[in-house]
């Protein structure tokens, strides 16, 4: 199915595979075993095919997966930029999914040059990566005019919260959020994997095209890894917060990217690590 508008705010799944399933379970409480109905979160190979060529697998959970293939192209540098994507189609068979992607002719030289053979996991945002260049690919530092209160982020990540309706169903994804410059909550993705979650936010942010990113912020559900990072910077935002801890390597690279990372943003504090001008702290 080919997707030219962008993709509703929701993770409903694909048309053919849901992004969840109901599995008859036996739940323990308190002494008393009752047979229930769970809700598992689906979690499905996706291969990126670019003008017809495999070039990574990923275990993703199957929904937004246009937003998707756009944020994992521009945060890989596949692409330039959204106008170099032109067409996305997702075709779903026995074996998983797979999502062929059009991209302009300069694009796919560039990319044949430096193929990689990536196989996807959910925690593993480095798989197969062939070289020590390609991991520390080094982004251009942000230009942002980024300014919040730090209250702000307490409540957006509560509104994040009731918007996750997949972490509500099955308990097992993490979200990507784009804040405004007013504490605004504009769009939410969901995946089982926190990269995914990621690309998925990068992709719809430029399929939409109406938000301001030199004055947004970037939150998540999950630690601030080195790629969340390097992802972060491929948007352009100014700011990451995550409700867990970074590594070494993401504040070192959040620090020469010129991107403001706070961690472990939870009832009413904050860790920043990186760039503190853009929040008023004091």
């Amino acid at each position: 199915m080919k997707r030219d508008v962008p993709s509703p705010d929701s993770a409903a799944g694909t048309d053919e595979v849901p992004a969840q399933r109901t599995f008859p379970v036996s739940r323990w409480r308190h002494g008393v075993l009752t047979a229930e109905v769970d809700h598992l979160a689906e979690e499905v190979p996706v291969a990126l095919e670019y003008n017809g060529i495999s070039h990574a697998v990923m275990l993703a959970t199957p929904a937004d997966l246009e937003d998707f293939a756009l944020g994992f192209s521009l945060s890989e540098g596949i692409v330039e930029a959204a106008s170099d994507i032109y067409g996305v189609d997702v075709e779903a068979s026995a074996q998983g999914i797979t999502v062929k992607v059009e991209i302009a002719t300069g694009a796919f030289v560039e990319l044949k040059g430096r193929r990689r053979a990536m196989a996807g996991r959910t925690g593993c945002g480095l798989c197969g990566t062939e070289s020590l260049d390609e991991v520390m690919r080094m982004p251009e530092p942000v230009r942002s005019q980024a300014a919040f209160d730090p209250r702000v982020f307490e409540h957006a990540f509560a509104v994040l919260h009731k918007r996750q309706a997949l972490l509500r169903d099955t308990g097992a994804t993490h979200a990507a959020a784009w804040m405004r410059p007013d504490g605004e909550i504009a769009l939410v993705r969901e995946d089982v994997g926190r990269h995914n979650a990621l690309d998925k936010l990068a992709g719809a942010l430029a399929r939409g095209g109406q938000e301001d990113i030199a004055r947004g912020a970037v939150i998540v559900t999950s630690r601030a890894s080195y790629e969340m990072v390097q992802k972060t910077a491929a948007i352009g935002a100014g700011v990451l917060a995550a409700v867990s801890g970074p590594t070494a390597m993401a504040v070192r690279l959040a620090d020469t990217a010129g991107i403001t990372l706070a961690g472990f943003v939870r009832g009413g504090t904050m860790v920043v690590y990186s760039h503190p001008q853009r929040l008023y702290i004091g």
